[in-house]
């Protein structure tokens, strides 16, 4: 009689973990989406046509904002509450991928905006570090450390940080400010799950 109530809690606690602990998304799974979260932030990652990445935000504090990305790395267009912007390449950025350890590249950009006319053209570069190991919760993923570095027409820096790329998901992981300086900081995601149908 015991061993019967023991063998049963035991397969209850089994079916228990296995719920808690999902599968990992993966390069496969990651084409019919998954979302990833952090406090105050819930990103929906799906495919959309001509290697764009569909990204739904959620913020605790701000409203909604949808975003299509290039491969999931380069933003072309943002939409929100607080207006519209896209980032119009000057050349062919399909170019660029896949991405390789080592790689370099420049591309012009106009920015357009509903509320403002473009102050000129703008130049993304980018340059791929190398290959690192990013954890999300029990899932690990291979990434791309990928400098990106936005400048204005007179050379100066708009914005710059280092990017985890996992080129399995199509999505940026975390990001790294000023790197290598007293003031580094990361900011990147903490749990990913499959999109729920």
């Amino acid at each position: 009689m015991k061993s019967t109530t023991i063998g049963m809690a035991s397969a209850i606690l089994a079916l228990a973990s296995a719920a808690q602990a999902a599968p990992c998304v993966d390069a496969k799974s990651a084409k019919t989406g998954f979302v990833l979260e952090k406090p105050g932030i819930s990103s929906e990652f799906r495919p959309a046509p001509g290697g764009m990445v569909a990204v739904a935000n959620t913020y605790q504090s701000e409203s909604p904002q949808t975003q299509y990305l290039y491969a999931g790395l380069i933003e072309v267009f943002r939409d929100s509450d607080t207006g519209r912007l896209s980032m119009i390449p000057l050349g062919d950025i399909k170019k660029l991928f896949p991405l390789k350890a080592g790689a370099k590249s420049k591309t012009d950009f106009v920015r357009l905006s509903s509320k403002k006319p473009p102050k000129g053209i703008e130049t993304l570069a980018l340059t791929v570090k190398g290959k690192e190991t990013y954890s999300l919760g029990d899932c690990k993923y291979n990434v791309l450390a990928v400098n990106e570095t936005i400048t204005g027409e007179t050379g100066n820096v708009i914005d710059s940080f280092t990017a985890l790329y996992s080129p399995d998901l199509q999505a940026v992981l975390a990001r790294r400010y000023d790197e290598g300086t007293s003031a580094q900081s990361e900011v990147g995601f903490e749990t990913i799950k499959p999109l729920a149908e």
